[in-house]
């Protein structure tokens, strides 16, 4: 029986878009993963790019059209190495149609494809059809001439493609190979993956779905096909599963050997860790080249999932300490050659991986200590409450826990585990419904009856408006008098809701003898609920008002929200063109803005960036506000805040040249309006997560008001001008630090006098000397000194001891001589390891100096008894 040619993956690649490059199909690189489409978080399929075109929101640039696409899905993580063809990270191979070809000319090429390019051999092929599609199964039978038993048709839930509830939509063709065509046609089961595997997809894109279901032909028909490239690898390399192809095999071999695994003897739990780690650096590396940075939001959580992903295994198949640069730089090999991107951004991707590896390693490092401390105390089994501990706040994954567990002969109560893990799903449910039962409980019975509020804030400060609903500790009354606490619903509001990282509106609600303070506004399902007391008359549903806006803290909002676009746009200018948002806080006094970005800013770049906004507000730039659709923003090139979903129209916020974002928040109409800006603070808040505190307008004269009380008062106490307090506060420091030192040596001397004291007490054992004592109060540096000393001036033996520095601290330390070392092969350091435990601690060092901690200070008299019980019998 013929086989298929053998071809590596990059011939695969290249033969299938020479292949429709020849049949007039523009070749196209391929996507980034970060898609343009703010909705959707990356590139999972070959079409993505070509979404406008499919919907008819943008013309094409060519009616035909190839790509190889970078794909990212994690939907079915946990089954990548179990399964023969799941992956994170792979390439879909694609030819499109946009209102050209169809049907006929879709499967004609796609069988050429597969039997004369790729030599896929016709008895080893298998077609499905869309069970209703009687023109594609004609098709196969008359023009390519299939059996029509070998023609499988299928129901809708595998064979027809929908872009959502509405919109294109049509039936599907598959091309699957067989690896056992010996078994005959008889029972074919396209569902049997351990014989057929789906490598290529035919969409015909005929239809257009309205709101109630029903089909209707599109004007314009289009093709979206994709090719798994690692599918046909495995096909044409003949190998098991797709991750023993040369596109994946090679990063598995460096992870192998950096394990001292030899990837043919290896079980398969092993194999399994070996294949996740293969195909999650290679996404972390596409990722990471395309922008990507670590974060605990978004795509940069998926991205810090698949790298602890890979240390995790790693530690596994029983790699210590750091791995990942040597295998990252076998991907970089496989994939320079066609993403040159991945050299381009070595350095960064090399610099964000290891800084991610490293902090994982210390958090599993925290966990391996307490598990160590669990597995001590254990009757044979780990609690799943101990389990769970571990997981839940040292980050420490239960398999991990079970492998070391195993080898220590324990076992896991995953069942209790599990429990401990639904409780708290349970208890964050709870919380929640704790919330939505006060007024989002009585918003859901109000929203049947009311309209979503109408909101004027943009143009009117003041407005006429009527009161829709009374709510008191988030329930619907009648009315509420003076002094009462108060949410109150109106159909129409000036009152700017928090949204969008920008806090609510203050002001206040008047009327016939009526006031109310408003202290807060916030918006549910189009509903706007004015927060405050009634500090006047009463107040009713039905009853008309007159809402009136604090105009000074709408400005104060608005200069601190325009000045943090600015400041976002001065990020990507002076620092990397990269930096995305990733939270926000715009209030009346202050603004905060979050990024993604991997290191901290230096102080000269912060100033640029603050120089750089300043001159911006110096400028006198107008701020243009227009309404369009999120397409024509996009097109624009206006910067959408990732996680915000937006609707088919969207605002846009232009600053000419120098800013442009979708926003919903209120904004000055010129930048001069700002006044000035000035950051305030800059710090890491999470691994790869930074926050800039600054203020703007008015704020920053109160800002400087406190700065320069704060100069005026520390040139009183020092008294010097404000130019010398650096140096005086240097000089103070010096002064300090000098007697921080005189006071350590002071306290070593004593510890000194205070141990030499104890040199009669020394208990000869043969030719060995053993002391063992309690020092007090001794800081653990002093402690070593002692104890250093004390064993030189005893010559062959041992010295333990110990000490509370703190009162919840003990502190350990052991020296042992050269010659009892060698004699009586004694440890310094482990022995100190055990004693310090029955202090609640641990610790270690040389064989002949160590030290040790704990927290339990009142076990040290009992841990010195026991250390000297220990040493008597061993030095006997």
């Amino acid at each position: 029986m013929t086989t298929p040619p053998v071809l590596s993956g990059n011939e695969i690649r290249q033969k299938f878009l020479t292949f429709f490059a020849e049949c007039q199909h523009q070749i196209l690189p391929s996507a980034s993963l970060v898609p343009e489409d703010p909705t959707v978080l990356l590139t999972i399929a070959g079409m993505l790019p070509f979404k406008p075109i499919f919907l008819g929101q943008q013309a094409p640039d060519f009616p035909r059209a190839t790509t190889s696409q970078k794909c990212i899905r994690t939907n079915d993580i946990e089954n990548v190495g179990r399964t023969a063809r799941h992956h994170t990270f792979f390439e879909m191979l694609g030819n499109f149609s946009f209102g050209d070809y169809f049907k006929k000319q879709a499967i004609t090429w796609a069988w050429e494809l597969s039997t004369q390019v790729f030599g896929l051999p016709e008895n080893r092929l298998i077609v499905s059809v869309f069970e209703e599609d009687d023109e594609a199964f004609a098709l196969w039978r008359d023009e390519i001439g299939i059996a029509p038993h070998r023609i499988q048709r299928m129901g809708a839930d595998d064979n027809f493609w929908v872009s959502g509830p509405t919109g294109p939509c049509g039936p599907c063709s598959e091309i699957y190979y067989d690896f056992k065509p010996e078994l005959g046609d008889a029972h074919i089961d396209l569902e049997d993956d351990s014989r057929f595997i789906e490598f290529y997809n035919l969409v015909f894109m005929q239809y257009n779905r309205d709101a109630e279901g029903n089909l209707s032909p599109l004007q314009k028909q289009n093709i979206d096909t994709g090719m798994g490239l690692e599918r046909m690898a495995q096909i044409l390399q003949q190998v098991p599963n797709n991750y023993e192809t040369d596109l994946i095999f090679p990063i598995i071999q460096t992870a192998a050997q950096l394990a001292g695994i030899d990837y043919a003897q290896a079980d398969e739990k092993t194999k399994v860790s070996l294949k996740v780690i293969g195909d999650h650096v290679r996404s972390v590396m596409h990722m990471m080249a395309d922008g990507i940075t670590a974060s605990n939001i978004g795509r940069g959580y998926v991205l810090r999932r698949l790298i602890r992903r890979v240390v995790r295994h790693g530690r596994l198949i029983g790699i210590e300490g750091e791995f990942t640069l040597p295998v990252l730089e076998t991907a970089m090999q496989l994939a320079e050659a066609v993403y040159p991107n991945v050299r381009q951004r070595q350095t960064a991707i090399q610099q964000e991986l290891q800084r991610e590896e490293q902090a994982f390693l210390k958090t599993l490092e925290r966990g391996e200590k307490l598990l160590a401390e669990v597995m001590g105390q254990a009757q044979g089994q780990i609690s799943g409450a101990d389990a769970f501990t571990l997981y839940d706040t040292y980050g420490f994954p239960l398999e991990l826990t079970q492998e070391i567990a195993e080898e220590q002969g324990l076992t896991v109560d995953v069942a209790g585990f599990e429990a401990e893990m639904k409780q708290q799903q349970e208890r964050s449910k709870a919380a929640h419904e704790t919330i939505d039962l006060t007024v989002q409980g009585s918003l859901d019975k109000l929203a049947e009856h009311i309209h979503p509020t109408t909101f004027i804030g943009y143009h009117q400060a003041q407005s006429e408006a009527q009161v829709v609903g009374v709510l008191v500790n988030g329930k619907l009354e009648d009315e509420a008098e003076a002094g009462t606490l108060v949410q109150i619903i109106l159909d129409q509001t000036p009152f700017y809701a928090e949204s969008g990282g920008q806090i609510g509106d203050r002001g206040y609600l008047s009327g016939d003898n009526l006031v109310i303070r408003v202290e807060d506004v916030k918006k549910e399902s189009g509903i706007f609920v004015h927060f405050g007391r009634v500090e006047r008359g009463r107040v009713f549903q039905g009853q008309t008002v007159t809402a009136t806006i604090d105009r000074a803290c709408r400005r104060r909002a608005q200069a601190n929200h325009t000045a943090t676009h600015l400041l976002q746009s001065a990020l990507k200018k002076v620092v990397d063109d990269n930096i995305s948002q990733a939270g926000s806080l715009v209030d009346f006094n202050r603004l905060r803005f979050d990024f993604n970005c991997p290191r901290a800013i230096t102080s000269a770049e912060l100033q640029q960036i603050e120089d750089l906004i300043n001159t911006w507000i110096a400028e006198t730039h107008d701020t243009q506000i227009a309404v369009m659709s999120i397409e024509a923003a996009k097109a624009k090139g206006a910067i959408a805040m990732f996680g915000e979903k937006y609707g088919a129209e969207v605002r846009v916020i232009d600053v000419p040249g120098v800013s442009m974002e979708l926003c919903g928040g209120t904004h000055v109409r010129n930048t001069a309006e700002i006044g000035l800006f000035k950051i305030v603070s800059e710090a890491g808040i999470s691994a790869g997560v930074r926050r800039i505190e600054a203020v703007a307008g008015p704020s920053v004269l109160a800002y400087l008001n406190v700065r320069e009380q704060v100069v005026k008062d520390l040139s009183d106490r020092l008294k010097a001008k404000p130019e010398e307090i650096p140096e005086r506060i240097t000089a103070l420091q010096q002064e300090l630090k000098q007697n921080q030192k005189e006071l350590e040596r002071v306290k070593q001397e004593l510890a000194l006098v205070k141990s030499e004291q104890l040199l009669s007490q020394a208990e000869a054992l043969g030719s060995f000397k053993l002391l063992v004592a309690d020092l007090g109060n001794v800081d653990a540096e002093s402690l070593k000194t002692a104890a250093e000393r004390l064993q030189q001036k005893l010559g062959e033996g041992a010295v333990v001891l110990g000490s509370v520095p703190e009162a919840d601290k003990v502190s350990l330390v052991a020296a042992f001589s050269p010659q009892l070392v060698k004699e009586k092969k004694l440890q310094a350091g482990k022995f100190i390891g055990q004693i310090a435990k029955l202090c609640g601690g641990g610790g270690g060092g040389r064989p002949n100096l160590a030290q040790a901690g704990g927290r339990n200070p009142s076990q040290l008299p009992e841990a010195l008894k026991v250390a000297q019980q220990e040493l008597r019998q061993a030095l006997q």
